[in-house]
């Protein structure tokens, strides 16, 4: 089972930069749509402050909604802070908590409003709420390749931190390209330096790619070791502060490409059609 590919779909990180409010219906129905296609994990939605993320704020009523009987895929929904973790817990449907921890000073404290060393203690509480409701914390590396800021960066920060968060008892650590700035070399050299350290961790690669650089991201997180990729069907979201338009999430479609050919894709073919049409409809009409 180590060698299987797990594919995360994020349609919250696609729905949440959208001024439009989505009715709770049509998420519910694209949802359902993705649920059908066998995906480990759905990153479907968020417990954050309405103020912050007004698109997420029907999270928990598009949860209710869900007819889960038949689907194996897990569910992950992002929180920024103990309060977030406090109501994504009372769910017994949601498998995963996923958390944003910058290693750029600037981006935490603009997503997050904390320093780093607040963001730490944040996250020990949220690691415990998770442990006493049963569910894994996901903790998400933003600017895991590099930031805009002028912050320090370079593969030790990154291995420094793996260290503190893998002795806090973090088991999955997502890296990410937050600003599309990851390039072969540099996915190559952290996924091959942390894996082989960190035999404990599951490593991801969230990344944010332009339409012409996937494949050489995924390539090179693939023959490091990762197998855990994220990816929103059509590349839909992605980060407003890429200075790219053209970056965005990297699109599922090409990593299903990539592993169908790799033979390492267990997803039903007929379902991520539907699912896609369905992300159409509802992206080219809210966009």
């Amino acid at each position: 089972m180590q060698n299987k590919v797990k594919i995360i779909e994020c349609p919250r990180d696609a729905m949440q930069g959208i001024k439009d409010f989505i009715p709770t219906a049509n998420k519910v129905q694209y949802i359902q749509s993705l649920l059908r296609v066998g995906f480990d994990t759905i990153d479907f939605g968020s417990f954050v402050s309405p103020k912050a993320i007004p698109q997420m704020v029907d999270t928990a009523k598009v949860l209710s909604q869900l007819d889960l009987s038949k689907t194996t895929s897990k569910l992950l929904a992002i929180i920024a802070n103990t309060r977030g973790a406090e109501d994504a817990s009372i769910h017994p449907e949601i498998d995963y908590l996923g958390y944003p921890f910058s290693i750029s000073e600037n981006f935490q404290m603009r997503n997050t409003h904390k320093t780093i060393a607040q963001s730490v203690v944040t996250l020990s509480k949220i690691l415990e709420i998770a442990n006493t409701s049963h569910k894994e914390v996901v903790v998400y590396i933003s600017m895991g390749f590099g930031n805009p800021y002028g912050d320090p960066w370079n593969v030790d920060i990154v291995g420094e931190w793996t260290e503190k968060l893998s002795k806090m008892g973090v088991k999955i650590l997502s890296l990410s390209d937050t600003i599309g700035s990851s390039d072969a070399a540099s996915i190559n050299y952290l996924f091959s330096n942390l894996i082989p350290q960190y035999p404990n961790i599951e490593f991801g690669a969230h990344l944010h790619t332009t339409p012409n650089s996937w494949f050489e991201k995924v390539d090179a997180a693939y023959k490091a070791g990762c197998k855990r990729f994220d990816g929103a069907i059509q590349g839909f979201g992605g980060c407003p502060m890429a200075k790219d338009e053209l970056t965005g999430n990297m699109p599922t479609e090409k990593l299903l490409s990539y592993f169908t050919t790799n033979k390492n894709n267990s997803l039903n073919a007929l379902s991520f059609e539907s699912a896609y049409n369905e992300a159409s409809k509802v992206f080219n009409f809210f966009h």
